[in-house]
């Protein structure tokens, strides 16, 4: 059965791309775009249920404030480099696949506790099983942020290329946020179709991709400009991840000064290091720690004084309930009111409700019912 999916899926790559795209054979792309992508999920969700797994170590327990995944080529050095930012002991050798597990360790940078995984490398055909990745695919999903580790001294590009498809054809999207797209399944009525934006999707490719869902009834919102056919059928599935990601090209201490120069043009937002000689890391962790967005609030007693020297670090977004949650389990149910003083609050010691969003450097007093 798997066999077949394969196939499917391989003729239908193949016309898609024998096919001219233009305004009358839109539909039938789009319509071939929406099956594709219904079949790479029956693959990914059919061998990852089916069959025997080897070995242990890819169910690892989040921990800390955030969790970052390096995903690369094998050797391209992930290994090295979280011995280097952790105090994780990650074998290190020469030859592809000495990880064989996700191996975790710790990254302590200002104030926070950041877990970082070094997984198995990520090879072509990654997101369809082969070298398990399966299970690197699966631990990359449930990362807060990415680090593509690419080898600066043996076709980055390439590399960079086919990691990219694997992550897309395994639902990942990286640097991308959710289209803004409300899709309601009713129980008759047709499809509705409403848009705010202008988009150049029409009605009947709309219902034809739906259709390829067995979606007949339902009520669609749009409100993203410019939407496309693909970021529609990432809608219509609904199970996509949007991560963050920084670009690192590593051992940068062996390539000529005439690469390097290439590879800057080619990977302008990228990080270069080199991990064996702790090059450039300082900056990659900074890099980290400000994509990951972290704020810092500092908790106030009633009728006390704020900690200015223990804050609880959290995420860019967070509320208050989300501070409830970090002190303790309780506080929810027995919340009354918050008091904020700092940049989300209209004035200092304003009080606040469970939903309030804080801003970085805020101080708050929560009182509960006794």
């Amino acid at each position: 059965m798997s066999t077949n999916i394969e196939e499917e899926i391989k003729q239908i790559e193949d016309e898609i791309r024998r096919t001219p795209y233009n305004k009358a054979t839109s539909h039938h792309i789009g319509r071939l775009k929406a099956k594709l992508a219904r079949l790479r999920e029956r693959k990914l969700a059919r061998s990852t249920s089916s069959g025997r797994r080897t070995g242990t170590g890819f169910d690892v327990k989040r921990s800390g404030d955030a969790t970052v995944a390096m995903v690369g080529y094998p050797s391209v050095g992930k290994s090295t480099l979280l011995n280097h930012l952790t105090n994780a002991s990650a074998e290190v050798a020469s030859y592809d696949f000495t990880t064989l597990k996700v191996i975790p360790g710790t990254l302590h940078y200002r104030g926070t506790r950041i877990q970082i995984l070094d997984v198995p490398g990520l090879i072509p055909g990654a997101s369809s099983g082969r070298g398990r990745g399966k299970e690197v695919i699966s631990a990359l999903r449930n990362a807060d942020l990415i680090l593509v580790v690419l080898d600066a001294v043996h076709d980055a590009t390439k590399q960079y290329g086919i990691l990219m498809n694997e992550l897309y054809n395994a639902g990942i999207r990286i640097n991308a946020r959710a289209p803004d797209v409300s899709i309601r399944k009713l129980d008759r009525g047709g499809i509705r179709i409403e848009s705010t934006v202008k988009h150049d999707l029409d009605a009947a490719l709309i219902r034809a991709v739906l259709s390829e869902y067995k979606i007949h009834n339902a009520e669609v919102l749009i409100r993203e400009e410019g939407l496309t056919i693909e970021q529609f059928i990432d809608a219509v599935t609904g199970n996509r991840r949007y991560i963050d990601a920084i670009t690192v090209l590593n051992k940068t201490d062996l390539a000529e000064p005439s690469m390097l120069e290439q590879l800057r043009q080619l990977f302008p937002d990228a990080i270069f290091i080199s991990a064996e000689r702790d090059i450039n890391l300082e900056a990659l962790k900074e890099r980290i720690y400000n994509t990951l967005g972290f704020i810092q609030i500092y908790m106030k007693p009633q009728g006390g004084t704020p900690d200015m020297e223990n804050p609880l670090v959290l995420r860019q977004g967070s509320t208050i309930a989300d501070v409830c949650a970090a002190i303790h389990r309780d506080f929810i149910a027995k919340f009354r009111y918050a008091q904020v003083w700092g940049r989300s609050a209209r004035h200092a010691g304003q009080r606040v409700g469970l939903s309030h969003v804080l801003a970085d450097g805020d101080i708050v007093t929560i009182v509960v019912r006794r």
